[in-house]
């Protein structure tokens, strides 16, 4: 490589480490907003994170980015980097033509209000005042339409939205995707539905000690392999992981004294993402690289961990016992195949947060399709508790008896995270054509399973998905990992195998 081209892939790698800094400082800030930030400094702790915002992204798109950009795809240059470098540039560059017709000043105005939004979205949840939160949700859609119109797409404007969570996805592709699963799941939600045998899951609505969910959630995400030496766990209204770096990644549960079910599963998927994060290969630290693959990897990872192992048999077999000492009173009556029964109950309900596996996903489908309504205009903001509600009600059976429990349920919009939804049945995807990857590589998993341990499971995971970070696509980690595209009759396939034997449905 010529000495010009190495001084200007140093500089751009200076540019790279200084974005992951903004990064990294916004998120120390977002994750003390979430956490333990007093009330009364909401407002100005926005306007600090509309700034540190604003500068990362002057700086992405920034005439020295662009010219470093320029030097280093000319083909004879590109071709001499590495792996990571090259991905970097690429990455980069989509972000450069992606954002730079975005004015700065747009952009932090919309930061800005954001970071503002959610606080105001916490206030009206529990009030249960859509009206409250409207306002915010309005100019949040409506800079969103600008910006997609901004950056351009082709078919659905809401394909602009989907690129930046799930590149490569398109609103075409994910209406097969739920074309299909609506087909496989609602017939089976009926037959459970019907079934007469069906689990007692009352034991569970006991009163679980605070402190004692807390101490068995940290025993069991150690066991998963969570670095508490490069993490924690806090509380907050809306669990979350946020990865700063991977020797700082951290996350949150909450807790309901009548459901310990919340806090520990909560914990585990969340300790799937964190897990993702504190196993990125070291060479991609201070990189943009250093990330999940896509939004819908990274949630089949917290899923995989949810559902296909903290709800399995098998894991039961051996941790139930631990349970079963730290609450004795609670569950010394309970045996483990009904509690098995018990954590997999199906049953419609109101909040996506605690769905069932198998009903889950028409809790996405449901602000899938609302925000796909918003972007095309046959939805106004104003309209959307009404829609909301009737929606729950063809897909689920239920109605929402206030916002609070209906359309604000949801963090999301406040952040402005629209087509972030869809990439949770992704995730589910996902995890379903991982596992069976996973199965044939280790035709023992069950036993293993049974026996705790979890140590191989995180090691294939880390070697196949983890340590490669935003390293491939999407569609380019699932080929490497499965050996075939994408296939979503493998969750059906999942779940049918799943429920039908707890329901009596063989």
């Amino acid at each position: 490589m010529r000495e010009s081209a190495r001084k200007t892939l140093e500089r751009f790698r200076e540019l790279v480490k200084t974005i992951k800094m903004y990064d990294e400082a916004a998120g120390v800030l977002y994750w003390d907003m979430r956490t333990m930030a007093p009330r009364g400094g909401l407002e100005a702790r926005s306007e600090v994170v509309g700034f540190l915002s604003g500068e990362r992204f002057r700086l992405a798109v920034s005439p020295e980015m662009g010219a470093c950009l320029e030097e280093l795809s000319v083909p004879e240059v590109f071709g001499e980097l590495d792996l990571v470098n090259r991905r970097l540039v690429e990455e980069c560059r989509k972000v450069y033509e992606r954002n730079r017709k975005i004015p700065p000043e747009r952009h932090r105005e919309y930061a800005t209000l954001t970071a503002q939004a959610e606080a105001v979205w916490e206030e009206a949840k529990d009030r249960g005042d859509f009206a409250m939160f409207r306002p915010h949700l309005e100019k949040i859609v409506a800079f969103l339409r600008e910006f997609a119109d901004c950056w351009g797409y082709e078919g659905h404007r809401y394909n602009a939205l989907i690129e930046e969570y799930e590149p490569g996805m398109t609103v075409d592709q994910l209406d097969g995707v739920f074309a299909l699963l609506k087909e496989r799941l609602v017939p089976l939600v009926r037959e459970i539905g019907q079934a007469p045998r069906k689990p007692d899951a009352s034991f569970l609505k006991r009163r679980y000690d605070e402190q004692k969910q807390l101490e068995f959630s940290r025993f069991i995400l150690r066991e998963m392999g969570y670095d508490f030496g490069a993490g924690r766990l806090d509380r907050s209204v809306h669990p979350f992981a946020i990865g700063l770096n991977p020797r700082d990644v951290r996350i949150t549960t909450n807790f309901r004294e009548n459901d310990f079910q919340f806090s520990l599963f909560s914990s585990m998927h969340e300790g799937g993402h964190a897990l993702y994060e504190q196993n990125i290969a070291p060479e991609l630290a201070g990189t943009v690289l250093c990330d999940g693959a896509s939004l819908g990897i990274h949630e089949s990872q917290s899923r995989f961990w949810e559902n296909m192992i903290g709800r399995s048999l098998p894991f039961w077999r051996r941790y139930f016992p631990d349970l079963k000492r730290q609450f004795p009173a609670e569950l010394g009556d309970v045996g483990l195949d009904d509690f098995y029964r018990a954590i997999n109950v199906v049953q419609p309900s109101l909040i996506r947060i605690e769905a069932d596996e198998v009903t889950y996903n028409l809790h996405v489908l449901v602000r899938y399709e609302l925000e796909k309504a918003l972007f095309s205009g046959d939805l106004a903001v104003a309209d959307l508790p009404e829609a909301w509600n009737g929606k729950y009600r063809d897909y689920l059976g239920v109605v929402p008896s206030h916002d609070g429990e209906g359309v604000l349920q949801d963090v999301h919009w406040s952040g402005g995270s629209f087509g972030y939804f869809p990439t949770y049945t992704l995730g589910n995807l996902y995890a379903a054509q991982f596992a069976r990857a996973l199965r044939r590589a280790m035709p023992d998993l069950d036993d293993r399973l049974s026996r705790g341990e979890l140590g191989p499971i995180r090691e294939w995971l880390g070697g196949e998905i983890h340590r490669h970070g935003r390293l491939f696509t999407p569609d380019e980690l699932v080929r490497r990992v499965t050996g075939e595209e994408m296939n979503p009759r493998y969750l059906a396939e999942y779940f049918e195998q799943k429920f039908r034997p707890i329901y009596g449905l063989e």
